[in-house]
């Protein structure tokens, strides 16, 4: 074999190796891409409830099967930490797309005064979406068993003789927990930040590219 055609052989085999290795490089970048997005552990499972909306309407753990939901508890007639709250989950409302499978919650800590009218106004001065943004509320009992047994969150009523003053009715989480498309608490965000927001969004943009096992 001759020195040139050597060399031209030489040079399609060093071609071949170098695609070789850049397709190798690009599946191995590929995966470690992959293998790095970031996950959310398994915080806990919310068991089953049947709650009451704005509406009227029964809401209950299937109702949001195949959603990934936010939830927190307030009540209308707080004058610490719910405004600010109610006022995170409407910049959370309007932060997200139309047609992304995502719920929100409000769960109130005062059932036996927020009554799904007093929710409904109490939504509409918030500017909540009907399809998008459930007020919770029922029995005094099935709502504490959800906050306290399902999200596993602080739900208290203040004895007459322990408050401060007139508006210390309860004592409640302040937390937004962030649950996934089979109901389990993926995340716990704290509603006394400045803004939890953005920290919201990317646990839900997490959960909504995870494929449901």
């Amino acid at each position: 074999m001759n020195k040139p055609t050597r060399l031209i052989e030489w040079i399609v085999w060093g071609g071949l190796a170098l695609v070789i290795v850049a397709i190798f490089g690009a599946y191995v970048a590929s995966n470690l891409g992959r293998n790095h997005r970031p996950t959310l552990p398994v915080l806990s499972r919310v068991s089953d409830f049947a709650l009451t909306n704005q509406f009227g309407r029964v809401v209950s753990l299937a109702d949001l099967r195949d959603h990934v939901w936010v939830a927190d508890i307030i009540f209308t007639r707080c004058p610490g930490p719910c405004p600010k709250m109610t006022r995170q989950m409407s910049e959370l409302q309007a932060a997200l797309s139309a047609n992304e499978p995502v719920q929100l919650i409000s769960l109130t800590a005062d059932p036996e005064f927020d009554t799904p009218e007093i929710l409904k106004r109490y939504g509409e001065a918030h500017g909540a979406a009907a399809d998008r943004w459930y007020f919770l509320t029922g029995k005094k009992t099935d709502v504490y068993r959800l906050a306290t047994k399902g999200l596993l969150q602080v739900l208290d009523e203040v004895k007459p003789e322990q408050r401060e003053s007139e508006d210390d009715l309860f004592v409640h989480s302040t937390k937004f927990l962030v649950v996934d498309k089979q109901g389990r608490i993926r995340a716990s965000f704290d509603g006394a930040e400045p803004s939890s927001v953005p920290k919201i969004l990317e646990a839900i943009r997490v959960l909504l590219r995870e494929k449901q096992s």
